[in-house]
């Protein structure tokens, strides 16, 4: 790798390092106590807040003032194509519903991409004081510390997160692989947030994870966190994660789960 190339990851892992304990900083400081829905998305429980919004206008705004030139794509809206081939894609609060309720699992994620690949992902979880970050080759951390996922259980022994989409007849099928697939684990976890998920895929905390339904905001920084930290990341057999299936998992658990993902049609309504 070049010194312009490392110069380049080094400016971006900061920039995303600054940008989301931001975001951090002020959703966990600043969560009125009348916190209510400012819109919905894919169906009536999918929502906002309004801190979302002003999550992603404080990281757009301290990213465009510093990198005019990069391109964004963020969850509540902002999306601009930009100049420099660097991209930002955003979720300013992964586990709204969480969020909302007063639940900790929630988190701020933000990755940047160039030509289409993942560069620096970092995922902030205020509430349990960790900052977890991944540049591209260079290993993943939670805050200084380096994490590496769980050594290969058999699939019985192991345990997987998941989540639920919004739209009633996505999660009512949903519903019908977890009944399948929770004989032949360990057990299941269901935390609410896909960004977090990721990231206890990457220190261990978890066997494997595995969700239909996610965008680019939802994964992007995780799923580099995750592959650098030793798990195996992919969609379907020997596709990439999409909206279709993401899996995530240490590496001797990825392929039968994702086989028994596959069997049981998780990537379809």
């Amino acid at each position: 790798m070049t010194d312009a190339s490392d110069a380049l990851l080094s400016e971006l892992l900061d920039l995303a390092l600054e940008a989301a304990g931001r975001a951090g900083e002020l959703l966990r400081d600043g969560r009125p106590a009348d916190l209510g829905v400012a819109a919905t998305k894919s169906s009536p429980i999918d929502v906002v807040t309004e801190m979302d919004i002003a999550a992603e206008k404080l990281i757009t705004g301290f990213l465009a003032e510093r990198r005019p030139t990069d391109g964004f794509l963020g969850e509540e809206g902002a999306s601009t194509a930009g100049t420099s081939g660097v991209r930002w894609v955003i979720d300013p609060l992964d586990g709204t519903v969480n969020y909302l309720y007063g639940l900790p699992t929630w988190a701020v994620s933000i990755a940047a991409e160039r030509d289409g690949a993942t560069l620096v992902g970092v995922v902030e979880v205020p509430m349990r004081g960790e900052t977890c970050r991944a540049v591209l080759g260079g290993g993943a951390y939670i805050n200084d510390r380096a994490v590496r996922c769980r050594p290969t259980a058999p699939l019985d022994q192991s345990l997987v997160a998941t989540g639920f989409n919004y739209v009633e007849s996505v999660r009512t099928h949903q519903a019908a692989v977890a009944h399948r697939l929770v004989p032949r684990l360990r057990d299941i976890r269901r935390s609410g947030s896909a960004a977090v998920d990721l990231c206890d895929v990457a220190a261990g905390r978890l066997d494997g994870y595995y969700e239909r339904g996610l965008h680019p905001w939802d994964l992007a920084a995780g799923d580099l966190i995750a592959r650098e930290a030793g798990a195996r990341t992919g969609g379907r057999p020997g596709q990439p994660p999409s909206y279709d299936l993401t899996v995530a998992a240490s590496p001797g658990v990825f392929e039968p789960l994702q086989g028994l993902l596959e069997e049981f049609g998780a990537w379809h309504d």
